[in-house]
């Protein structure tokens, strides 16, 4: 028996879907890449924004032949788009030749799903409200034997006005530490040199216990694991990463120089309506201190533009935060309105063509600071874990800075999964070419 998994959206759906896949694996199940070979194809989604839905909607209709001419196939949709209300319903009615509907807080339970469906060739719906616990020990299949994603809590309890992953995630639950260092000593025993650290705000990891934890406590034991290199974190809400926080990360040396800070808009008035709980200035503060107490770190962000009621004044203040920070990267976004969420109430909304020009002009102004930063890093020589071949060319190899800066460059297959010297040679705005030392 064979099986495809679509991942649509965020670190944490992949994640779920290397748990999906070992868990497959022990029901004797192998990978496939051909999807029309497959006897289960899966579909782990995102409802961040409108257009993810959209997608994966479509690519379930385009399997409506292949579920006739296959009619053991099955064919299941899970994650965070099943979580909205009344979405399963809308699934088996637009897509009746779906077999398999599941949520994100009940993964372990695809085994018997699936069992049920092969045994009583009815299709099966279990999505859970809530999450009832954390169950720990799943089988897990990762996509680079020596990377791996670590989750180290769940939920989120934030409620930005935009945001729909409280409604679908749930409320925050951290994993007990011991599960989490147990889990990473035995990925790292395994080869593993890499791990990312997942939460939707890890740095109020532990706010949930009695007595409280924190992310830095966390960091520190991770740090000391023997064949851990280095330890990546994702994501970071400005408004909990203090002064304490950055202190401590100077003294772990495994900890990546790379600082992930969504500020989301550069307008205090927007920052506000959106929930977000930091001001403008709060935010170039912290930058600040990030540049001075780590030169050669790099700092990329999330910007969403087109927000309800954004004026222009209120863009040029994202402009002008662009400007004066100077991000390495800006992953930007367009406004989604989310049916469930304060924001798509809002009065206001952008036409799509106001946000459009918005998004164009903001995409322009960061690929040039992105250029200028790279240019800068021409001659250095950059320590790179090497990945493998890079997509676009079997003669090139690809690999991650410290600094997650993607670095490209010619030799042999066998230096994947080690690290290698690069001198960089011709840096550009997404990527940096170099030579291998």
């Amino acid at each position: 028996m064979k099986y495809f998994i679509h991942t649509f959206g965020c670190q944490a759906n992949e994640r779920d879907s290397e748990l999906i896949a070992g868990m497959l694996k022990e029901m004797d199940y192998e990978a496939t890449r051909d999807e029309q070979e497959a006897d289960l194809i899966l579909f782990n989604t995102c409802c961040v924004r409108e257009k993810a839905e959209n997608k994966v909607f479509s690519r379930i209709g385009e399997l409506k032949e292949l579920k006739i001419k296959k009619p053991h196939l099955i064919i299941g949709v899970s994650g965070c788009m099943v979580q909205q209300d009344k979405m399963p319903a809308r699934i088996r009615r637009r897509a009746p030749h779906v077999d398999l509907i599941f949520g994100t807080h009940n993964i372990h339970e695809l085994p018997h799903l699936i069992q049920n469906i092969q045994l009583l060739h009815t299709p099966q719906v279990q999505v859970l409200p809530e999450r009832s616990g954390i169950i720990e020990g799943l089988p897990s299949q990762r996509q680079i034997p020596f990377k791996a994603l670590v989750n180290i809590t769940y939920g989120c309890n934030n409620f930005c006005t935009y945001c729909i992953v409280p409604y679908v995630r749930g409320r925050e639950k951290s994993r007990q530490s011991e599960d989490i260092l147990r889990e990473i000593t035995g990925l790292a025993q395994d080869g593993v040199m890499e791990v990312t650290l997942l939460g939707q705000n890890v740095n109020s990891y532990g706010k949930d216990f009695t007595p409280a934890a924190t992310f830095a406590d966390l960091l520190a034991e991770v740090n000391n694991i023997e064949g851990v290199r280095r330890i990546r974190y994702l994501t970071s809400h400005p408004r909990d990463f203090d002064d304490s926080l950055l202190r401590r990360i100077t003294g772990f040396e495994k900890v990546c120089r790379h600082f992930h800070l969504p500020v989301q808009s550069g307008s205090d008035r927007t920052l506000q309506r959106m929930n977000r709980g930091y001001t403008r200035e709060y935010y170039n503060g912290l930058c600040r201190k990030i540049r001075r107490l780590f030169p050669a770190a790099s700092l990329t962000t999330d910007i969403i533009v087109g927000f309800p009621g954004e004026t222009q004044e209120d863009f040029q203040d994202t402009l002008d935060l662009l400007k004066k920070t100077r991000f390495d990267m800006a992953f930007t976004f367009i406004y989604s309105p989310r049916s469930g969420t304060p924001a798509s109430k809002m009065p206001d909304q952008l036409s799509a063509s106001v946000k459009k020009t918005r998004l164009q002009q903001l995409m322009a102004l960061q690929n040039q600071i992105s250029l200028e930063i790279n240019q800068a890093l021409q001659g250095q020589v950059l320590t790179v874990l090497v990945e493998g071949v890079s997509k676009t060319s079997e003669h090139t190899l690809t690999g991650r800075t410290d600094s997650n800066k993607t670095v490209l460059f010619r030799g042999p297959r066998e230096l994947t999964g080690q690290f290698a010297e690069v001198k960089i040679t011709d840096p550009q705005t997404w990527v940096l070419k170099g030579k291998l030392l």
